[in-house]
């Protein structure tokens, strides 16, 4: 038997994919992308229109004419857009066939329209599990991917807590931009002592971003730096003019301490997360994966969260986990703690590292090839 050759061309499939988009799902492509660029695979990824200004900057990106989506995209526009699915499927299938895809990744079953089965014949296909939904789509996505791969073991769990066999599924994590690089000891402990609590974080309200700064001690004084960004989704209308109103009217309160910042392109997370002391994650509800956790991890910054969802699996002894009961009011203590316990906070430190040592882009994306039974030489 001819073995398969090796892909040159990896297709990723997102709608509502933008570049240096602030949210799971497109910063996991952006980063996927950037590792099959290293090993010399060529990138190409599918997403809606209309056009937008800057999409001449971005060759490896081809907008669907048949699927517009408005910005910021909200669900009943969704189902709407693909209320006749037929044309989109028969233009998406002629895009891949074009561009001679050799491996197709479905980033989600609706998001990422896994569900259309829309990979020329022959085409290895994946199907990324972002979010279990439990539907008709999920399920006709799911029969027809060669490969399953939840990204993290949440996901996993919730999948067969709901029901799925998931047996035959390969676990494979989200990507980072960049190979884990912690800052070196002596830099690390003059940022135990001294550096900044700084914190990634897209405008939703289930972050409880308000929350946390609302229950911050009278008496910390160590700067607070929260880059907060609007993403091109809302479950709402104006959700996240909200969000921004109340994290700023939260921040007021302590501006000796908190400050918000702007939005970071993709590749400056990491390195803004390799000056800060530590992050906090105080989602309220469960992360799935945990992209800004992973960055900060894994230049050394130890995560100090609420312990629900995917956090514990991902940070494990790279961090500090609370109670949901404690919630926000007890994620500070807990902070407090590790800083002020050198021999804990380096420990942590060291741990945090080693536990994102496999979420460089081109180890994931050697992973995804794997489920799939496609080598990387011929």
């Amino acid at each position: 038997m001819t073995p398969p050759r090796a892909p040159r061309t990896i297709a990723f499939v997102l709608f509502s994919y933008a570049p240096g988009e602030p949210a799971g799902y497109e910063r996991s492509v952006g980063a996927l992308a950037e590792g099959c660029r290293q090993l010399g695979i060529k990138p190409l990824i599918i997403t809606s229109g209309p056009a937008e200004p800057g999409d001449a900057d971005h060759p490896d990106m081809v907008r669907l004419s048949s699927l517009t989506l408005p910005r910021p995209i909200i669900k009943p526009a969704i189902l709407a857009g693909l209320q006749d699915p037929e044309p989109v499927r028969a233009e998406l299938h002629q895009l891949l066939a074009d561009h001679q895809a050799d491996v197709v990744v479905w980033v989600d079953a609706l998001y990422g329209l896994g569900y259309l089965n829309a990979a020329p014949k022959g085409v290895p296909t994946i199907l990324q599990i972002h979010k279990v939904r439990g539907d008709d789509y999920f399920d006709q996505a799911i029969a027809a991917a060669t490969a399953v791969c939840p990204i993290s073991p949440f996901m996993e769990s919730e999948a067969r807590d709901g029901g799925y066999d998931t047996s035959s599924w390969t676990l494979v994590p989200n990507a980072l931009f960049s190979p884990a690089h912690p800052a070196g000891q002596e830099q690390r402990e003059r940022l135990r002592g001294q550096g900044p609590v700084r914190i990634v974080s897209r405008a939703e309200p289930y972050k409880g971003l308000a929350e946390l700064l609302e229950a911050l001690p009278a008496d910390w004084t160590r700067p607070v730096e929260l880059v907060l960004a609007a993403a091109g989704f809302e479950y709402w209308p104006g959700m996240q003019d909200d969000v921004f109103a109340a994290v700023r009217a939260a921040a007021a309160k302590r501006p000796d301490v908190v400050t918000v910042l702007e939005a970071l392109p993709w590749q400056e997370v990491q390195p803004f997360f390799s000056g800060a002391a530590a992050t906090i994650i105080a989602s309220y509800e469960p992360e799935t994966f945990c992209n800004a956790a992973a960055e900060a991890m894994s230049t050394g910054a130890p995560v100090v969260g609420i312990g629900i969802g995917n956090l514990p699996h991902l940070v494990g002894d790279g961090g500090v986990m609370v109670s949901a009961e404690e919630g926000a009011k007890g994620i500070w203590p807990a902070l407090a703690n590790l800083l002020g316990d050198a021999d804990r906070y380096h420990q942590t430190s060291r741990n945090a590292v080693l536990r994102t040592a496999f979420h460089s882009p081109t180890e994931v994306v050697r992973q995804l090839l794997d489920a799939v039974g496609t080598p990387l030489q011929p």
